[in-house]
């Protein structure tokens, strides 16, 4: 992608680097180039090459997911789609998971096509985003670009997602949302009311206005979510826990923004399942005891 090399040339993306990769370990960052060279896709996704690490981890944690539950395709969605550099970056991460593991995806984006609606109250954050906002450049340009396994749903999300419900047909493995309003987030978090066996049992997320400083609980995303959770007993939207601690290069801003959506009523989670799936208790060993 030469798009990659291009993004060297910005200036936020150096400032990144100086405050996310600079304070890591020399090792890392020398290891990191080579990786970077020569690398398998896994370890570029864990030393942080990939291009948009957040969707690049989700993706293949997804992927891992999937194989472990014997799933062999997956849909991953995108909430706001504007001029399609995300969904783009999707396609190109899916086709090299697939490679890495074997399961394969579909990528569906979901956009008015219009840019922003217009905001209802501070709730959508209107100091920060308008009507009109983020429009799609070349709607034509990018629906021709995209793979066969890619599609675009244009429209209001209320309409688009009752087509979607009916149309998508693998399993939901990860869930992109960058819609910026409470009520556009809102409306995009129906996503998560369809039966259980459409999902994963957890799905992984990402939230991208989450990282602002001003952006809080009672606005936006974040209140989204709570109004979520609040109103759904068997689906809860969590962070991640502890996934810096497992994560290579640790100041990556990006960790706080992804979440897992648990399916609580999935069979996978269920007693009557595991019953069957586990027929041996799991035992612990003692070394301090001279016998075992």
């Amino acid at each position: 992608m030469n798009s990659i090399w291009k993004k060297l040339l910005l200036g936020r993306i150096w400032k990144r680097i100086y405050v996310e990769r600079l304070g890591e370990p020399l090792i890392y960052n020398l290891a990191s180039i080579f990786v970077m060279l020569f690398g398998s896709t896994r370890s570029k996704i864990e030393y942080d090459v990939m291009p948009r690490h957040a969707s690049a981890y989700s993706i293949l944690a997804a992927a891992d997911h999937a194989k472990s539950y014997g799933i062999k395709r997956l849909a991953l969605l995108e909430f706001g789609v504007a001029a399609g550099a995300g969904l783009m970056n999707m396609c190109w991460i899916a086709e090299r998971v697939t490679k890495e593991t074997g399961v394969e995806f579909d990528i569906i984006g979901f956009d008015s096509g219009e840019g922003m609606p217009p905001p209802r109250d501070y709730r959508d954050h209107p100091e920060h985003y308008f009507t009109g906002d983020y429009p799609p450049i070349d709607k034509a340009a990018l629906l021709k670009a995209l793979p066969p396994n890619a599609k675009i749903y244009y429209g209001p999300i209320e309409q688009t997602l009752k087509q979607a419900e009916r149309e998508i047909t693998s399993t939901i493995g990860f869930i992109s949302i960058d819609v910026d309003y409470f009520f556009s987030t809102e409306q995009s978090l129906e996503v998560l009311t369809w039966q259980p066996e459409r999902y994963l049992p957890a799905v992984p997320m990402y939230f991208d206005d989450v990282a602002y400083i001003d952006h809080n609980r009672f606005c936006g995303e974040l209140l989204a979510i709570d109004a979520f959770n609040d109103t759904h007993d068997l689906r809860k939207i969590a962070p991640v826990n502890f996934l810096p601690k497992y994560r290579i290069f640790k100041n990556a801003l990006w960790h706080g923004q992804i979440y897992y959506a648990h399916i609580l009523d999935h069979e996978f989670r269920g007693v009557a399942y595991n019953t069957t799936k586990r027929p041996k208790i799991a035992v612990l060993t003692n070394p301090y005891l001279s016998n075992p």
